[in-house]
């Protein structure tokens, strides 16, 4: 919906016209949503409180609030679409890459808990009684069934620690320190950074295309009173640049961001060009951010089928090699 108002709002719509053109389109339970929107914008609310009462992710609701602040609403709108529908594009191709190996494990647990439990005892007894020892695969595969419980055991209150982490503790820390932990979480940390970065810094980028100086693009930032983040961002960065330090002192310092952003800063200030220097960058995080998404899923997908396929073999094995044990002892 916000792509196609962006595309008509570029042809020269209105915002309530290319809402209206938009609501033609949509079912009857949306078409509803859209025009009790239209009267909201009649009657002057803004366009990103609008959206927020319909439900819309806060991303975009902040890309709208920016929009609305520098005036490049067409463009922003097509971005912050583009954004988020590849986000939702790389999630459904990550669900279509785990599905079949998901279902693979799935089954290759309850073959395994089978043969761990019913069909490897029967053979383990026939060698006590006959007197020969169990082969590495048959000794390998209890071993694994015996530490079973005690690894779901651990899973479960792994997950109990950090669902009562996040519900008693987490969530209420400050919306920055909260960044600041997601960061530093081992492997997934650089994907939250690059995300963090992309977003500071194409909307930051826009603020100063559409003529604003640093400090009132802060300000903004600061005024943002429905995104937690935004606000306690924009405070941080105006209380130390009324102190008088640089922009690309104060990033550096900031953990949740790339460490080339300060660069950047710096040489978009010298050269006059900060708001091209920041929309470029944002790109390149976007970028590396897929890159790294698309080489967890190469990956993933042949792990997952390695780590079956030893499973399966040694299975496989464990029942092959007691049949030989036999014929060996008969």
């Amino acid at each position: 919906m916000l792509k196609h108002v962006g595309e008509l709002l570029d042809r020269g719509y209105s915002l309530a016209e290319a809402l209206e053109s938009t609501s033609l389109q949509m079912a009857e339970g949306k078409k509803f949503q859209l025009k009790n929107s239209i009267k909201l914008l009649r009657e002057g609310f803004a366009f990103s409180l609008v959206i927020q009462k319909l439900g819309f992710h806060q991303t975009l609701v902040s890309y709208v609030y920016f929009a609305e602040q520098h005036g490049g609403q067409a463009h922003a709108y097509i971005e912050a679409s583009k954004y988020m529908l590849k986000q939702q594009k790389d999630k459904r191709e990550l669900i279509k890459v785990l599905t079949y190996p998901l279902i693979l494990v799935f089954t290759t647990i309850l073959l395994f808990v089978f043969v761990d439990q019913f069909l490897l005892p029967k053979f383990v007894s026939l060698f006590q009684s006959m007197g020969l020892p169990p082969n590495l695969f048959t000794r390998a595969i209890i071993l694994i069934g015996s530490t079973i419980p005690f690894v779901s055991t651990l899973v479960v209150i792994t997950l109990l620690i950090i669902t009562s982490y996040y519900l008693f503790t987490f969530r209420n820390y400050s919306a920055i320190k909260q960044k600041k932990i997601l960061v530093s979480i081992p492997w997934c940390g650089p994907f939250f950074q690059l995300l963090i970065t992309h977003y500071f810094s194409v909307q930051l980028s826009y603020l100063l295309g559409g003529g604003l100086s640093i400090y009132e693009a802060v300000s903004l930032f600061e005024g943002n009173k429905e995104n937690k983040f935004d606000k306690e961002l924009g405070a941080y960065l105006k209380q130390h640049l009324l102190k008088g330090t640089s922009l690309e002192e104060i990033i550096r310092k900031q953990r949740i961001f790339e460490s080339d952003l300060s660069m950047v800063i710096q040489h978009g200030q010298k050269n006059g060009r900060l708001d091209q220097e920041l929309y470029f960058f944002s790109g390149y995080c976007m970028n590396r951010f897929q890159e790294k998404v698309n080489y967890i899923m190469k990956f993933i997908q042949p792990s997952i089928y390695l780590l079956v396929g030893l499973l399966v073999i040694s299975m496989y094995l464990s029942i092959l090699l007691p049949m030989f044990h036999l014929m060996d002892g008969i």
